[in-house]
């Protein structure tokens, strides 16, 4: 058996299966989109058995384009988007309804209800998270209410619940695992980061039954043995990890004060705190990085729902560009006279605003105003919400945060306008690195060194290689007038204002 690792990168809108070699290089992948579903203004659900067979024919294509077969996988490991909510029939693996994704704002009302009941500080402090539509604990709860019968099955222990990195641990097992790691658990709302178990409080409050959760496992770990009759060969399944968690991984974010930025269809940063669970003054949330051989590494993190999705408004919604990657060559060739503002919180405003009912606004339009200056604000938009995610991190950790470099990775980053306008904003370098696929890198490191034909954490983190640093080259006073800009709009956008 050689050193090929299988990574299942099970996103948000596509499902990406990639193959990596020995030398941890790309040695063919698989990639499918799957169907969005909006059954009412701010639901967004998937269909789980169409996901499933996303992952199955990606798998098979990874494997064709490496020119090897299923038996020459070492091992494999699964990355998944998070939060998203998946509950099935224990005796038949039927899901019992469409999966309800980490974007769905449905539960907003049942969370401002919590909120009255002055229950956020007790799911702050044993979460490290806010009571937000975002989290996995108030859909799974809207699930058992509203599917008939689905609580008093859930009790008898006759559903199953998982988001999607146990969905796919159970389906490629045969139902012989019902698992997750502890990076997707840390993000239910109903996980206790410091004890590292199911909160019986927050389950009591959510009602929901405790027999229907999985088994927490670290991030390598054995979560079981492929079926043969599904990808032609049994290949043990030996890391897991969130998608943030698993680019931090792939970033090799190892370290205390080391920070990552994913920009994606959403943008989420993650500062490393080792076994520090910062409690953020900020409205930034305290999260698992990951767990390996029992010990915690911790993170802060700032989410935000929308960032290369604003690109594709421009493309799909308005029809002003063909293609996403054309937005860096009109941003550039904008008015530099124009200051327009895209607050683009087309499903609410995530960290550190966290208002579920903000909506996307423009602000700074004139009869000028055109695709290149809407280009430019729907880049700079991701922009400035990083700045407020690493201005709150320097408020909430003093760890060394304040020389932070930041590593990013996503579509996004290919384009250098982007990247470099992020280092103009955020007045700190950008470092891309050679492997823009840090997500799927890092769950294939967590199986590949758990089958111990990869390098350890030292080895790996001296394999990551940079492709270029971006400076910052934007004199304090445009800066700080942009800025001031930014924060105006968002302030004007806010709901409760």
């Amino acid at each position: 058996m050689g050193g090929y690792v299988l990574a299942i990168d099970q996103g948000t809108t596509s499902t990406r299966a990639i193959v990596f070699d020995g030398e941890m290089k790309i040695a063919g992948a698989g990639q499918k989109e799957f169907s969005q579903i909006y059954p009412r203004s701010g639901w967004v659900e998937h269909d789980p058995e169409e996901i499933w067979d996303c992952v199955v024919s990606t798998i098979k294509m990874a494997i064709r384009e490496a020119r090897i077969e299923a038996k020459d996988i070492a091992a494999l490991g699964i990355t998944n988007q998070r939060e998203t909510v998946v509950v099935w029939e224990r005796e038949s693996g039927k899901p019992i309804h469409n999966a309800i994704v980490w974007q769905d704002r449905r539960t907003a009302s049942y969370c401002d209800k919590l909120k009255r009941q002055d229950l956020e500080k007790t799911f702050t402090r044993k979460t490290g998270l806010l009571l937000d539509p975002y989290f996995s604990g108030t859909k799974l709860s809207w699930l058992l209410a509203n599917v008939k019968g689905a609580r008093a099955r859930a009790a008898k222990g006759e559903l199953c619940f998982g988001t999607v990195d146990t969905f796919l641990i159970w389906r490629l097992t045969g139902g012989k695992v019902f698992a997750t790691d502890a990076t997707n658990a840390s993000r239910t709302l109903m996980y206790n980061i410091a004890d590292n178990m199911w909160d019986k409080d927050l389950l009591d409050i959510l009602r929901v039954p405790s027999a229907m959760l999985p088994e927490v496992k670290d991030c390598a770990d054995d979560f079981g043995i492929t079926e043969k009759a599904i990808l032609g060969a049994e290949i043990p399944i030996l890391g897991v990890a969130g998608d943030q968690h698993a680019a931090t991984i792939g970033q090799a974010c190892f370290e205390p004060g080391m920070m990552k930025s994913t920009y994606g269809t959403g943008c989420f940063a993650l500062l490393n705190t080792g076994s520090d669970i910062v409690r953020s003054k900020n409205r930034l949330l305290t999260t698992i990085a990951y767990r390996l051989n029992g010990e915690t590494t911790y993170a802060l993190e700032g989410s935000i729902f929308i960032a290369g999705a604003a690109v594709q408004w421009l493309r799909d919604g308005l029809g002003i560009i063909d293609t996403a990657s054309r937005t860096g060559e009109l941003a550039d060739a904008a008015d530099p006279t124009q200051e327009v503002y895209l607050v683009p919180a087309f499903t609410g405003l995530g960290a550190p605003h966290w208002d579920a009912n903000a909506r996307g606004a423009i602000f700074g339009l004139t009869r000028n105003s055109g695709p290149k200056e809407f280009a430019r604000a729907a880049l700079e938009a991701v922009c400035y919400q990083s700045r407020d995610l690493v201005d709150a991190m320097h408020k909430d950790w003093k760890g060394g945060v304040d020389n932070t470099v930041l590593r990013v990775d996503g579509g996004m980053v290919a384009s250098d306008w982007t990247m470099q306008r992020l280092a103009d904003i955020l007045d700190a370098p950008v470092d891309r690195p050679v492997i823009l696929e840090t997500t799927a890198l890092g769950a294939a490191w967590l199986a590949g060194s758990r089958a111990g034909v990869w390098p350890d954490r030292a080895g790996f983190a001296k394999s990551w290689k940079r492709d270029r640093r971006f400076e910052p080259d934007m004199d304090e006073k445009t800066r700080a007038a942009k800025l001031k800009g930014w924060r105006s709009a968002v302030k004007r956008t806010l709901a409760d204002v």
